[in-house]
């Protein structure tokens, strides 16, 4: 049979899609909150109907099996296959007729309209009027661009542009069905209603549905329509458990204006009285801002307020603005009324509050942060008169874009100021007080910091590197950094205030000697790594505080750094020598072996370090790693720091990965020496690892365990299972915690249960207990 084409202007017919898409709106049950939210399982996001005008005067283009056309009754009829084309839409159905007397338009067998933003909708049947403000259809079904589906058995649209659903239900479940079909989840209504102009859809009769089991009812409800970024209304509410026993959170949003909102959270617990929570974000051209306070009544005190009043409370502020493409600035405060409130009522994990005013450049690789810092404490035991405040701390690092010299030559500096209540003496060095003694392997955390100290430091760096024929790597370096000092009783000082200032040119060269090999479809590198670096002695530097240096972990990752300290305050001295090898073996599979050990030697010089830190002689300690990956299914990774004489494993960390299918997890163990004089006055011996078991496509098993093999006592365990699907996960865990990291445990044991319920494009309903 011939087909027949014509075109034909039709000024209005961008209504058709008008009148089936307004199903996206109205039919979807859902949401706003489709269009934003992170989808389960990385689901694609939604794409909202297209309303642009079609440039007036675009013709229909029809193309069908049979055309027909009576004079008479001035009815035009395609049959068959029929595809009418108006701009980027496409509307197919067996049957299309058009009454040009009554002005009205219908379309019959199997519709379905595309839209070019992917969305697709289908029906038995659609009639409209010519002006399509008006128009009726049977058996809806539309499919979303992020996998959601919305059916009706009927939609009316009327001219005031109300549209009505009759029996509709929406899902974003597609493979995740039960036996007979039925999505795993739902929502169905007897009635939903979308008002265009105020882009509100009213439900009646609405069912959350999980299989064919309503397990929420509600009469009547109204939600913006998934054209509404923000509106005011209620959100999602979320539970908890604690000491103030129950808590039910009711959030509330307020959009006071476009560029202003308000969310108010009161959480209501049975043993304590309503939670405020109210935060206040505003919008500016330059950046963000936000004001989050809580606070309470207690109508029974806790045992961990250390007031005589019931009143507690906590705020924060955060801000972030752009100054230029180059330069931002902003702010991030906290105060709280006690140290334990905000960890009672689940508001902030943090045992450490830094509060600070900061103002950040990058521009290539060239950095500059200048910030004022005050530290809080909220771990029991410690003083607040202990935690500093900086005003200021700047630091910046700039590298030329020329080259100096044929090398690369860059510059930076360091400045402080930093004052506090108290000055911390913790010096303590085994029976002779001296911290050079190995003997003293026992020594309490040394921590001599005084009231005041100003730090001025500043370096220029230049290095070069040099590639022979014979594939010989040398890289020639050099360095000088200046310091300044200014501190205020300082525990250890010869008086209690000190001056100093003092000059440190290094310089040095590093040379590689790569080997590659290939073994059969293997490829072999061998590189051998040797340096010398020359520096003056490092001043004593007992008159002065170590703020920003504290800790140490001599390992691979550093052993070829001319500086091993992790701050500003200390810096390595001397003359002396790194020495290693480095190996990699890589397989055709991606399967590969990395390995490197060396050593550090120092010669001449006063040396920088000491017990503890596995640098403190002449020979270092030995340091090695190696990692393993056979395939993907197995990672195996060690790494030790040992005596040189192999007579003692001081610091060794090993972990095993594994992914074989079904079974996923890993299996971590440290074992850590004391070095009280860099942050670690106990040995550390511990054991931990997690694992998920899939027991099908869609449910799966998990746990975690940490061991402390040093004082033999379980840390903490977790046991739980997980549903996950195209549409839905829900985790259930059951907990226990025998630690607090805010110190105010008594050796006991938390236990707890969470469970976390997302539903795709709708949000996720969250909550804990204390068991």
């Amino acid at each position: 049979m011939r087909k027949h084409r014509f075109n034909q202007r039709y000024a209005r017919v961008r209504g058709l899609h008008v009148c089936l898409l307004g199903l996206l709106a109205a039919a979807g049950i859902a949401l706003s909150v489709g269009s934003t939210l992170a989808g389960v399982n990385n689901q694609p996001a939604f794409v909202a109907p297209e309303d642009k005008p079609i440039p007036k005067g675009t013709r229909v283009n029809v193309v069908a099996d049979t055309l027909t056309y009576d004079d008479k009754t001035s009815i035009a009829t395609a049959t068959g296959t029929v595809q009418l084309t108006y701009g980027p839409y496409v509307l197919t159905a067996t049957k299309v007729v058009y009454d040009m007397k009554k002005k009205t338009f219908s379309a019959n067998g199997s519709v379905v309209l595309k839209e070019p933003n992917g969305n697709v909708m289908e029906a038995d049947s659609a009639t409209m009027k010519d002006t399509f403000a008006e128009g009726f259809a049977e058996y809806v079904r539309a499919l979303l661009t992020n996998n959601v589906t919305i059916t009706a058995q009927y939609a009316r649209r009327y001219e005031n542009g109300i549209t009505i659903y009759e029996h509709a239900s929406y899902t974003a479940c597609k493979t995740c069905v039960t036996a007979d079909g039925t999505p795993v989840w739902q929502i169905a209504a007897r009635e939903a209603k979308h008002d265009n102009k105020n882009h509100t859809i009213y439900y009646k009769d609405a069912q959350l549905k999980f299989g064919s089991v309503p397990v929420f009812y509600t009469p009547y409800f109204e939600y913006p329509d998934p054209t509404v970024t923000r509106r005011t209304g209620f959100l999602l509410p979320s539970v908890n458990w604690g000491n103030f026993g129950f808590g039910l959170t009711t959030p509330y949003f307020w959009a006071i204006d476009r560029s202003t909102d308000m969310t108010f959270s009161p959480m209501w617990t049975t043993r304590n009285g309503p939670l405020g929570d109210i935060e206040i974000r505003k919008a500016l051209p330059a950046g963000t801002m936000s004001l989050q306070g809580w606070g309470i009544y207690e109508f029974s005190k806790l045992d961990t307020n250390p007031h005589d009043s019931a009143w507690r409370g906590a705020a924060r502020t955060q801000a972030d603005f752009r100054i230029n493409d180059k330069w931002t600035w902003g702010w991030d405060g906290t105060l709280t009324s006690d140290k334990q409130f905000m960890s009672d009522y689940s508001i902030d994990p943090r045992n450490m509050l830094a509060s600070f005013v900061q103002a950040t450049g990058l521009d290539d690789r060239n950095y500059t942060k200048a910030q004022v810092i005050g530290w809080r404490s909220l771990v029991q035991g410690e003083q607040q008169g202990d935690m500093p405040v900086a005003t200021p701390f700047i630091t910046g690092d700039y590298v030329l874009p020329e080259d100096v010299l044929g090398g690369e030559f860059s510059y930076g500096f360091n400045y402080y100021t930093l004052e506090r209540q108290n000055a911390i003496d913790t010096y303590y060095y085994g029976n002779n007080n001296n911290p050079k003694d190995p003997s003293n392997d026992k020594n309490q955390l040394d921590l001599n910091l005084g009231t005041n100290q100003t730090h001025m430091m500043a370096y220029a760096d230049w290095r070069r590197q040099l590639i022979s024929q014979s594939g010989l790597l040398v890289t020639p370096f050099a360095a000088v950094r200046g310091d300044g000092f200014y501190s205020e009783n300082v525990p250890t000082a010869s008086a209690d205030s000190e001056a100093d200032f003092s000059v440190l040119p290094t310089a040095g060269i590093d040379t590689r000697m790569p080997f590659v090999t290939s073994i059969g479809s293997f490829e072999s590198v061998l590189t051998p790594v040797v340096q010398m670096i020359a520096s003056t002695s490092e001043p004593d530097q007992r008159d002065n505080g170590n703020e920003d240096a504290i800790t140490l972990n001599f390992d691979t990752s550093n052993l070829f750094l001319s500086d091993r300290f992790t701050g500003y305050d200390r810096w390595e001295g001397g003359v002396r020598a790194n020495a290693g090898v480095e190996y990699t073996l890589l397989a055709p599979s991606g399967g590969f072996v990395r390995a490197s050990v060396g050593e550090s030697f120092h010669i001449a010089g006063e040396n920088s370090y000491l017990v503890g830190s596995g640098l403190d002689g002449t020979a270092s300690d030995m340091v090695g790693a190696i990692a393993l990956q056979f395939n993907p299914a197995v990672t195996l990774g060690y790494q030790a720091r040992w005596e040189e004489d192999f007579s003692r494993i001081n610091v060794q960390e090993a972990s095993l990965g594994l992914n074989l299918g079904k079974f996923a997890g890993s299996v971590s163990y440290a074992d850590i020496s004391a070095a009280a004089n860099y942050g670690r006055p106990d040995d550390e011996e511990q054991i931990w690892g997690s694992g998920r078991y899939m027991l099908s496509d869609v449910w799966s098993v998990f746990g975690s365990a940490r061991y402390n093999l040093q004082s033999d006592k379980w840390m903490g365990e977790s046991l739980g299972v997980t549903y996950d699907c195209d549409c839905m996960k829900v985790d259930v865990t059951y907990s226990m915690s025998h630690t607090d990291q805010f110190g105010v445990s008594d050796n006991g044991t938390e236990y707890r249960l969470d469970v976390s319920v997302e539903l795709r494009t709708i949000g996720t309903l969250a909550g804990g207990f204390v068991l």
